[in-house]
């Protein structure tokens, strides 16, 4: 063998030794993150007229870091298993962070029992997120996604060795929480981190808002009617029975409802047992949240299942009311209400009120990509 061919082998022995040690080196010495500056700065929610104060868990203080940190994982599909979707996937800002569809579908093609819901304003949930109320939190929700096999179907261990392996999140979490390695990189620092993007998801620049709070609008004749109805206010007008689920300000009571919806013998027979599935209490079966009716009209298609295309089906529903269950849990406001065409349009009109495209457009609120 010759010398030239021998130094040639053994060079390319030292290349090959060399890679290994940096890999090696990648969680340990190469892990090191104490170098970056750690000066978490706080980010204080402001509180719109009318809305309560949010509650921010004390184990999970806003930062401007966090938030940051928060938003690039929301809408990163590096935490689905072949890395085509995110949390925006079923979760779009221009569509009030819902997907437009009757039900939504995973990375394997397979279409989930419910409709994805919207985000607005969804820090001020405290009964219980999802349509069924299984999440206390938003950190305990934002875990279920990831690992659920008809959504972004990968696993928090696998997401967590892309996240230390990735030349961006490692100073990321540093930042945000203040970690002195990458492998200290966590799925609970991640849910963390997402929820704190969605607590800054507040929208309230609508018309209602510029009319009731702030005397920048005035409502239409057929708005103020569809108003006056919705909140019961008298005048000669019916009660449509709608404050009683969706209470303004924030659009919804925070609670969950059997609004006779499904044809049922008894409160066993519901094909999707909602909040009761959860709760393991029969009374329970064939409730679900009543979802806030800010930006409604850009949330379509309606109900958990998305059964109906439009805001005048909704309506119409309500306004024939047929009791398709007589379960004894039905809600005791649901009955027919005897609207006119007029009026139902007079109601439909005030709802519309409760769009904010500000909301949808806020630069704060998409994709860092």
């Amino acid at each position: 063998m010759s010398k030239k061919y021998l130094l040639s082998f053994f060079l390319f022995l030292f290349i090959i030794s060399c890679g290994d040690d940096d890999n090696e080196e990648k969680y340990g010495v190469m892990g090191d993150l104490s170098y970056i500056p750690y000066s978490p700065q706080a980010f204080s929610i402001t509180k719109p007229d009318g809305f309560p104060s949010m509650f921010i868990p004390t184990d999970n203080s806003m930062t401007l870091d966090g938030i940051e940190l928060g938003k690039h994982l929301f809408f990163d599909p590096i935490l689905s298993a072949d890395s085509t979707m995110s949390c925006s996937s079923c979760h779009s800002p221009s569509l009030s962070f819902t997907d437009g569809g009757a039900t939504s579908t995973g990375i394997d093609g397979i279409s989930g029992l419910r409709s994805s819901m919207s985000l607005l304003n969804i820090g001020y949930v405290e009964k219980g997120l999802f349509w069924d109320g299984r999440s206390i939190n938003l950190e305990d929700q934002a875990l279920d996604p990831v690992e659920d096999p008809i959504e972004l179907h990968d696993t928090w261990e696998n997401v967590e060795i892309k996240l230390k392996d990735h030349p961006s999140y490692p100073k990321k979490f540093r930042m945000a929480f203040g970690i002195e390695d990458r492998s200290e990189i966590t799925k609970e620092l991640a849910v963390k981190a997402i929820a704190q993007f969605e607590r800054t998801l507040i929208g309230a620049s609508s018309k209602y808002d510029k009319v009731i709070f702030q005397g920048l609008a005035a409502f239409t004749d057929s708005e103020d009617r569809g108003m006056r109805m919705f909140t019961d206010a008298q005048g000669g007008l019916p009660d449509a029975e709608c404050a009683h689920c969706h209470a303004l300000h924030l659009g919804t009571t925070d609670g969950f409802f059997n609004n006779g919806l499904d044809s049922v013998g008894s409160l066993k027979d519901f094909i999707d047992l909602g909040l009761g599935g959860v709760t393991q209490d029969t009374f329970d079966n064939g409730k679900f949240r009543a979802p806030t009716l800010r930006n409604i009209a850009l949330t379509a298609p309606y109900m958990h299942d998305g059964r109906f295309e439009t805001l005048e089906e909704v309506v119409d529903f309500y306004n024939e009311s047929p009791n398709h269950n007589n379960a004894a849990n039905i809600d005791v406001n649901i009955r027919p209400l005897g609207l006119t065409s007029e009026q139902k349009q007079d109601l439909v009109n005030f709802l519309h009120t409760l769009t904010d495209t500000t909301f949808t457009t806020n630069p704060a609120f998409q994709s860092p990509f």
